[in-house]
């Protein structure tokens, strides 16, 4: 198996002593609900799950650092119908390199078209800020005359 360089790692450092966790401690590490990691597995966002001899879900680390990468993918605002094409991709291997990397590209694109945006928003705060820091300060200002 190649290795996937898509996946990073963050929160499964550590954990991930053992090579095989449970959803429930899945759930409790990424703060996704049970039903939201088999709503995942159904919908091919992740690959189908290991499971144990009495048929729960066993994640491996691989799983793991997947899904890390998704959650990434979901942060940055990449829609989920979107996270399910390159999931598909990804299943598809190494032939499908290239458009994996386009997708990635034009979400990078509209992140960084994003955060610009966010950027103006928080400039136009932050004048909006000053504005009412000096019409305090002039109106204690001219409190303060008043009262002399």
């Amino acid at each position: 198996m190649p290795l996937d360089f898509e996946c990073t790692q963050s929160f499964s450092i550590g954990i991930m002593n053992n090579n095989l966790i449970s959803i429930g401690e899945l759930s409790r590490l990424t703060g996704l609900s049970t039903h939201t990691l088999r709503y995942y597995e159904a919908a091919g966002v992740l690959q189908p799950i290991g499971r144990a001899a009495n048929g729960h879900r066993r994640y491996r680390s691989n799983d793991v650092l997947w899904l890390e990468f998704v959650l990434k993918l979901k942060l940055t605002g990449m829609p989920l119908v979107d996270i399910k094409q390159y999931a598909q991709l990804r299943t598809q291997g190494d032939a499908t390199l290239s458009p994996r990397l386009a997708m990635l590209q034009l979400h990078r694109k509209r992140l960084l078209e994003k955060i610009a945006g966010l950027a103006q928003c928080a400039n136009a705060l932050d004048a909006k800020i000053r504005t009412y820091k000096q019409m305090i300060s002039k109106s204690k200002a001219h409190t303060r005359k008043v009262k002399s």
